[in-house]
């Protein structure tokens, strides 16, 4: 089981840091899209590695505080589902 904890502690770290990641990308390309020349380039490509560090370190903050999985699990949830009729 400790094989199956681990591949879903990964899963749950993936999860985690995707979000600034997709939030650095679209303001890359739209960094980029608006300077189109070496600057926008530089300015895009940190934005883009901002966003992963931000990413890896917010994982892996989460992951030793309480765990990935436990996380994920409390963000979402849905007490409204919880209720009985």
């Amino acid at each position: 089981m400790k094989i199956v904890d681990t591949i879903l502690e990964c899963i749950g770290c993936l999860q985690i840091a995707i979000s600034p990641i997709i939030i650095s990308i679209l303001l890359a390309a739209a960094v980029y899209y608006y300077k189109q020349d070496r600057i926008g380039l530089i300015l895009s490509i940190i934005i883009l590695l901002a966003g992963i560090i931000t990413g890896v370190i917010w994982a892996t903050r989460i992951y030793r505080k309480r765990g990935t999985v436990n996380f994920m699990a409390k963000v979402s949830s849905n007490p409204e589902l919880d209720k009985e009729n």
